[in-house]
Formats: structure tokens, sequence, C-alpha cells
């Protein structure tokens, strides 16, 4: 018996310790040259500054879409082959745009979701200039792509997600959130089968105002407002693996800038689905045509890309959904 029970240990700590060696193997396909590849591509004068409806963001959705046709990850159920399109009223103008949607099923709880989302819009054109947006948010972008093309090969070696993870690239966020608003109020899954969104915007570069010039940090937002456990197992994941320092300076609910309320993980948030918003700060290339990928930190944006694919790594494959606070 004490054999047989040391014989389920060892299988049991083996499988454990490959399926470690894995997820570390999966993390590190995640590469500051991939990023900088497609990033190099996605902020880019062809896109002409993705404006919201303008063509340069059709082109921008074609480019994610062929990303995700060329790494077999499928499209989510409810869109056209991908897109979920819409008219925005921007202005008093209809606009015509889409989010895109990719989905990754899971195959022990397929009916229960983690949400990775990031805005595939930027500001456009102004006086002539394109604003290319390379850190907004180009790199949340090219983050999301990459951590779809890890999570796929880990599909195809028999190590897939537990829960679907749904990839949401949304539109309309310069113009108010208006892409994550509309998929909030038309939701290709459930909303109550969600379990957390995590949120990409603006992760490649550094906040000059900070007096800790280390640049190993990034700023999580609203981890902790709708379940501690999100927040307790989003440090226990970076202590485990990345060892970034996690600032909550703008966590504050005090604080002047907002930015809780600003960005795509506020609506899901308002449907009181957990939320973590990762995001490096602003910097003086903010809205200006000078956010471009030559001032990009690959270095730090593979880590945080890490961070990201570890934790909602985590989120999927756990046996329980993580607990709310109570209201």
């Amino acid at each position: 018996m004490k054999y047989q029970l040391f014989l389920l240990f060892f299988i049991t700590q083996s499988g454990f310790c490959q399926l470690e060696k894995n997820v570390s193997e999966y993390a590190k396909s995640i590469s500051s040259k991939e990023l900088k590849e497609l990033l190099y591509v996605y902020a880019s004068d062809y896109f002409e500054g993705r404006e919201t409806g303008k063509r340069g963001q059709h082109k921008a959705v074609d480019f994610i879409r062929q990303f995700y046709i060329k790494h077999n990850v499928t499209p989510a159920k409810g869109t056209e082959y991908y897109f979920q399109s819409m008219t925005l009223n921007i202005k008093g103008e209809d606009v015509k745009t889409e989010n895109v949607v990719a989905i990754i099923e899971g195959s022990k709880y397929p009916d229960e979701y983690i949400i990775l989302s990031s805005h595939l819009d930027h500001i456009g054109i102004e006086n002539g200039i394109i604003n290319n947006g390379a850190d907004d948010d180009g790199s949340g972008t090219v983050a999301m792509l990459e951590i779809a093309e890890a999570f796929q090969k880990a599909v195809t070696e028999g190590l897939g997600p537990k829960r679907s993870i749904i990839f949401l690239h949304v539109t309309g966020e310069e113009k108010g959130l208006l892409g994550s608003e509309y998929y909030s109020k038309n939701p290709l899954y459930p909303l109550a089968k969600t379990m957390t969104d995590l949120n990409i915007d603006m992760i490649g570069r550094l906040d000059p105002k900070r007096i800790d010039k280390d640049p190993n940090y990034i700023y999580l937002i609203g981890s902790d407002r709708i379940s501690q456990e999100l927040h307790e197992i989003s440090e226990a994941i970076n202590e485990k693996y990345t060892q970034i320092k996690l600032d909550y300076t703008f966590n504050d609910e005090n604080d002047p800038n907002r930015f809780y309320e600003r960005s795509d993980h506020y609506n899901f948030a308002k449907k009181n689905i957990p939320v973590i918003f990762y995001f490096n700060g602003t910097h003086e290339d903010y809205h200006q045509p000078t956010d471009t990928p030559d001032k990009i930190n690959y270095e730090m944006l593979e880590k945080r890309t890490h961070l990201i694919f570890y934790t909602a790594w985590e989120l999927a494959n756990r046996e329980e959904r993580i607990k709310l606070k109570l209201n």
C-alpha cells in the first residue's frame, strides 16, 4: 500500500513538474523579437492611425484576423468570421466598425470564460500627420496576439486550457470605450459565465514621472475591486514567475486620473466581472505622432506579456472559479 501511494505521488508530481516545464516553455515562445516584428507592422503608416471606422482601422482588423487564421485560433461564435460588426454613433455620425473576437475553447469547463482584451483603434490622422499609437494600444494588441499563439501551442500539444479564453480586440476605445460597451451589451458568450477580464492598454513604455527609475514595473488597476482572490492570485503568479514590481498607485479610488474608468475593462467591471488593467502609465508621446515603435522597451514588453500569460494560464486552469467580494 505504501508503495502504491508513493507511486501515485511520484506520477502526480512528475505530471505536475512536466506541466510546469511546459508552461514556462509556452511563455518563452512570447519573445521580444516577435513582439517587435508585429508592432513595427501594426504601428506603421499603412494602418493610418487606426481611427475607428476609417480605412486604416479596417486594415487593422483584417491584420488581426489574418493572424488568428494563420495560427489556427477559432473565430468566436456569433461573429462574421472573427468580426463582431456594429454601427456606432460618433459625434452624430453613424460609423461602421467591428471588434475582432477569437476563442480557444476549454477542455474541461468550456462554458466558463476568461476574456483578454485590448483596443485595436487609435486616434488616426490629425493635421495631416499619422498617429501610429505604438504604445497606445499597439503594445496591448501584439501582446494579445503572442499570448494567443502561446495558448494555441499548448492546445496542439494536448495541454490546452480548462476554461475557454476569449481574445477580444475592441474598437472605439478612443471614442469612449464604445467597442467594449457594445460587447458588454451584446455578449457573444454569457457574462454570467465570464470569470474575469484581463485588459491590456499601454504596456510597452516607461513612465518618466516615476521617482524609481527601475523599468521593472507595471501598474495594476482594479485587481482587488471586485475579487480579493483575483488580486492574491495575480500577486502569487508574479512572485513565482516574473518578479515585476506591481505598482498600485493608480488603483487608489481617490486617484485624480481615474484610470480605472478610462479603459475597456471598466465596461466589464460595471457588470461585476473581476478585472485587471495592465498599464505602463502615460508619457510625453501619449496621443502624439511621436508614439512610435522605436521608443518601445521590448524587454519590458516581453516580461509584462509573460506576466499576463501566466496569470491567464492560472485562471483558466484552476479547478474553482475565483470568489467575488460580498457586496
